[in-house]
């Protein structure tokens, strides 16, 4: 959109012509992630792992955002959104833009993709099509394999509608006694234990040039229907239709109230499984309308909730298909590369094989004393930086103490095995554990117990806010002195991850850093109320002030006919405060450039307001998930890498740090992935004024500059092994 320009003064900057909708810019995001899939350049069986990306992340979406939009109406909520939307105009406007994606996501793997597929000899196909053969056997295996585990579920007077599981395959029956004619309705679950797509043995398999297929299977709800007769002996099966069911599935801990942090919220996960209410029906188009007006009314659900699907229901099961050996149809394989800088550092190994524990080469801590080091993952090895450095403070004879956060990270984790180790040699240990890390929270408390057992202090985190931040601190005694070393990054501490995310990671031992981080510990793990910090910006205690202050800054340069410039990168950009004071920095003439993953509330290119503003996306191989903050300052850059971004939950309601980089040459580094990302015509989006997304295409040379590529293509020279 664009008006005429008019004086900055005279504009209302609350105005929510000039906001965007979170929750509708996420669902672009989404359609972001859904391109992948459509776009013919992305290997195939890639095009099936990002239509099951697009269907997790709005399971997740439902789960979450649309359970609370719920909620709010049921609660009569009438404050507007900043775009100026009650919570009932925004589920409106949720199912309006989500149903045509949906459709296509449906039409794309149904009509292309399968048939694709089949060209490459991977046959998922129908119960219907199979032979004599190939039903015979899947008979045998549902007897076998599937009957024992089924459990149907009648309904009638006697037995009330069956509690419906959250994200579960169920279908929908119905029956009828042969002597009375009377219809009975029963549901019976896909069982999650077993594998969803069932696959023939090789002789079974449809033959391509007298060869074997790679791959035939059929769905598992289907085997059960076309089986449903051992269910219900006596009875004629009448019909039967697939649904799968969303509910509301976020926590709800009164911590004021919680003596036991980790006791609530294993309660609440009990109730996360055993019942909230329902938010989405996913049901075939072809479900009669019986059926259909039985499940809402038995679920509680409204027609705005059910979404018709013409092919398979939980598309987010395609993940199974990254799984056969067809690496011609995936991305070329990639393997973090360990940095030039780091390659002398050697493992820590067990050396004569009785559990006696030696370093092999140079230890990580002499590095880190030369110079700052900075990581870049998954272009460079996580095993090989930040794992290691982890490692080795757990078996250094002269660390005296680790302190770190753990917000995600699995549960066979090599940094919990190394945090255990520390312990039981000795060292004091104290870990930060977020216990709130949606969906994560079980997996968090089963290794925070392993942690506590074994001897290190867990803390879990402070009332009223989630810890966020990633950040670790080795102290360490060298002769006579003790320093301090630290890691301060964007990324979780978990090494499968790491191979998936981008993320970026300083490690350091400047004197600053490690006093603010020992005073941030304290302020997490004790009563310290710490309000000012040398170098860190530290939310929710003085990051948003910071970096106002910074954007004020630029306007200065500016008005005083200097340079103003800004580059953030960040996932999600929606904080109103934040917004608005970016726009008063457009209007002072500050060019400001912004690449951001997820949610954009800003409208940029309007005219008067965000014409300086400039936003793009990246959607590539690798979630993007690093955050970088560069303010130009007159020529006396400043450039930042931390934990949070430009949310109000991140500046007001998390525990974030966000470290300068110092050493001119990381400042430089930066400073150059930045201007990778900007270029990149490959996997970018623009931002327009209405709200679309534009995909950038390569210009008149045709040449593709993609940013992730050229960051792996930078990390194997660099490594030297290109």
């Amino acid at each position: 959109m664009s008006q005429a320009k008019v004086a900055p003064d005279t504009i209302n900057l609350q105005d929510p012509q000039y906001y965007f909708n979170r929750e509708l810019s996420w669902l672009e995001f989404n359609y972001r992630v859904l391109h992948e899939a459509l776009d013919e350049r992305t290997p195939l069986l890639e095009r099936l792992k990002f239509c099951a990306i697009f269907s997790s992340n709005l399971d997740e979406f439902f789960m979450v955002r649309v359970a609370g939009l719920k909620q709010q109406v049921e609660a009569d909520v009438s404050k507007l959104t900043p775009d100026g939307r009650t919570p009932s105009e925004q589920l409106t406007a949720i199912g309006e833009r989500l149903r045509p994606l949906v459709q296509q996501q449906d039409h794309l793997f149904e009509y292309t993709l399968r048939k694709q597929l089949i060209a490459q000899g991977i046959y998922l196909i129908n119960y219907v099509d199979l032979d004599q053969e190939q039903r015979t056997y899947l008979h045998q295996y549902f007897d076998d394999q599937i009957f024992p585990v089924l459990t149907p579920l009648a309904v009638d007077p006697s037995h009330p509608f069956p509690y419906i599981s959250n994200l579960s395959l169920n279908l929908a029956v119905v029956v009828r006694e042969p002597d009375t004619d009377e219809e009975r309705f029963a549901r019976v679950k896909v069982p999650r234990v077993l594998p969803r797509f069932v696959a023939l043995p090789k002789e079974l398999r449809h033959q391509e040039d007298d060869q074997a297929a790679v791959w035939t299977g059929v769905p598992l709800e289907q085997v059960i229907a076309h089986n449903l007769e051992a269910l219900f002996p006596g009875m004629i099966v009448q019909e039967c239709h697939p649904f799968r069911l969303t509910r509301n599935a976020d926590l709800a801990v009164e911590e004021d109230e919680a003596d036991d942090l980790l006791l609530a919220i294993e309660q609440e996960l009990r109730k996360r499984h055993v019942g909230k209410s329902a938010v989405r029906l996913e049901i075939q188009s072809s479900t009669p309308s019986h059926i259909r007006q039985r499940l809402m009314e038995d679920l509680i659900l409204e027609e705005n909730d059910v979404y018709e699907i013409d092919g398979l229901l939980g598309l987010k099961d395609l993940f199974y298909f990254m799984s056969i050996p067809r690496p011609d149809l995936k991305d070329e394989p990639w393997s973090p590369v360990i940095p030039s800088f780091l390659q002398r550092v050697k493992e820590v190994v067990d050396g004569n094989g009785d559990g006696t524990i030696q370093l092999e080469g140079e230890d990580i801590f002499s590095l880190i004393r030369h110079s700052d080091l900075l990581v870049h993952h998954p272009y460079d090895s996580f095993s090989g930086s930040v794992q290691q450095f982890i490692t080795q403070a757990a078996y250094d004879p002269n660390v005296l103490a680790i302190k770190m956060t753990l917000y995600r990270t699995s549960g066979d984790s090599p940094i919990v095995n190394a945090l255990i180790a520390a312990a039981e040699n000795g060292k004091q240990v104290a870990a930060l554990v977020e216990l709130k890390a949606r969906f994560d929270e079980e997996n968090n408390i089963i290794w925070a117990k392993r942690l506590e057992q074994s001897g290190v202090h867990v803390v879990y985190g402070l009332v009223g806010l989630k810890t966020h931040t990633k950040i670790v601190l080795v102290v360490r005694r060298e002769g006579n002195k003790i320093r301090r070393y630290v890691h301060i990054g964007t990324g979780n501490y978990n090494p499968k991850t790491a191979k998936l995310y981008t993320d970026l990671g300083l490690l350091s031992c400047r004197e600053e850093l490690g006093a603010d981080l020992t005073d941030l510990f304290n302020f997490l793990t004790g009563y310290s109320r710490q309000k000012s910090y040398r170098k860190l910006l530290v939310a929710p205690v003085n990051m948003r002030e910071q970096m106002i202050a910074m954007i004020h800054r630029e306007i200065d340069h500016s008005q005083k006919g200097g340079t103003g410039r800004i580059v953030a990168k960040m996932n999600a950009l929606v904080d109103f405060q934040m917004i608005k004071t970016l726009y008063e920095a457009s209007q002072a003439g500050v060019k400001i450039d912004l690449i951001i993953r997820g949610i954009c509330c800003l409208r940029p290119g309007i005219e008067g307001i965000s014409d300086n503003i400039k936003v793009i996306s990246i959607i590539g191989r690798f979630l993007e998930h690093s955050r970088i903050f560069y303010f130009h300052n007159g020529g006396e850059e400043e450039i930042y890498i931390g934990s949070a971004d430009w949310m109000t939950r991140n500046l007001s309601r998390r525990v974030e740090a966000v470290t300068p980089i110092e050493d001119p040459n990381l400042v430089q580094e930066l400073q150059e992935i930045l201007g990778i990302m900007l270029a990149d015509n490959r996997q970018a989006w623009e931002l327009q004024a209405d709200g679309t997304y534009l995909q950038r295409h390569p210009g008149e040379n045709g040449i593709e500059q993609s940013a992730q590529k050229i960051f792996m293509e930078m990390s194997l020279k660099s490594s030297g092994t290109s």
